[in-house]
């Protein structure tokens, strides 16, 4: 385990000693700005955490930055800040920054991403997307170490490059990881990794690939007692995703293979509705928290239960609904 973590934690991250809950920013429909108010309500609601995401949106360390200055009580974390998109050198710098503004509150999800987000929109052929994450985190962690960085890797080749401001206290770098091959590359190399669309007894199939690592998970939670209109948003944003290979692969490997297979197989003939239909409730249900408050708290609870340390909620709702939302789900 890199020692970095190991300093920092006096034991395995642990299901009681270590768990917190946190929420996805910035939240749609809130301008940058006004989330200096979120940030010191979130805190006083007992959340401990604000995860950014890169994907569409804002970047993901802006919000980041926010936070850092306008609420010392909040952890954060990024998931993920794609290795393809910017290259190493830059990559450390704004951790490197981050950092000096958050010291040790700060997790950093390094990952792949996806083709359609390296490739469609940032024109970056996306190749031996292992390799380049495995090549990145090197490079990274002997930047934040303080190291002149002469590298000659599979992927990249850099040069010479030391940051000219030392990192005080280094940020746990985890991975964004999806299979064994990453999560063992997350277990031995970085210090945890992430997870994102998997259920709460999906869990415990992870952690056995990846030990006492640090364990972050994004959970989708639409917060709301109508079933029917649940299901119908959980549709649309389970056809998106987990038609992209990664996901599909990820499924697959988890055993939902045969319950997703009418949905990709209309998905690949281009019939968006039909791929919607074709998913099953209980895979619905099993990958997106939805419900009244407490059947969600106990949802999110059985993640947590299952070895998730860091559980940080991506909360669907509307705009004039989500101070309600993130009230009735905040810890008790």
């Amino acid at each position: 385990m890199p020692e970095n973590f190991a300093s920092r934690t006096e034991a395995a991250p642990g299901r009681a000693a270590e768990r917190r809950l946190g929420v996805t920013i910035p939240f749609d429909g809130v301008s940058l700005p006004e989330h200096r108010g979120w940030f010191a309500r979130l805190a006083d609601l007992g959340y401990t955490d604000v995860w950014s995401s890169e994907v569409d949106g804002s970047d993901g360390f802006t919000p980041l930055a926010l936070a850092a200055a306008w609420e010392p009580r909040l952890n954060l974390g990024l998931a993920i800040a794609p290795v393809f998109t910017r290259g190493p050198a830059l990559l450390a710098m704004s951790i490197a920054a981050l950092a000096e503004m958050a010291g040790d509150r700060l997790t950093i999800g390094l990952g792949a991403s996806s083709a359609p987000v390296v490739e469609r929109w940032n024109g970056i052929a996306y190749q031996h997307p292992y390799a380049r994450t495995r090549d990145v985190l090197h490079i990274v962690q002997r930047a934040l170490a303080g190291e002149r960085v002469d590298a000659e890797l599979e992927t990249l080749t850099v040069r010479g490059f030391r940051l000219s401001r030392p990192v005080a206290t280094r940020p746990r770098l985890i991975l964004g990881a999806l299979r064994p091959g990453m999560l063992h590359l997350a277990r031995d190399e970085a210090d945890g990794a992430v997870l994102n669309w998997l259920s709460a007894t999906d869990v415990g199939r992870v952690r056995q690939e990846l030990g006492d690592s640090l364990v972050a998970a994004r959970l989708f939670v639409i917060p709301t007692a109508d079933a029917e209109r649940a299901r119908t948003l959980a549709r649309r944003m389970i056809a998106a995703y987990l038609t992209v290979p990664a996901y599909a692969d990820f499924h697959r490997w988890l055993g939902r293979g045969p319950q997703l297979e009418p949905m990709w197989a209309a998905w690949a003939a281009g019939d968006r509705a039909g791929a919607n239909a074709a998913i099953p409730d209980q895979v619905v249900d099993e990958l997106i928290i939805h419900g009244p408050a407490e059947a969600c708290r106990e949802h999110i609870a059985r993640y947590q239960d299952a070895g998730v340390d860091v559980a940080v909620l991506a909360i669907i709702s509307p705009p004039d609904d989500l101070p309600e939302a993130v009230a009735r789900l905040a810890p008790r």
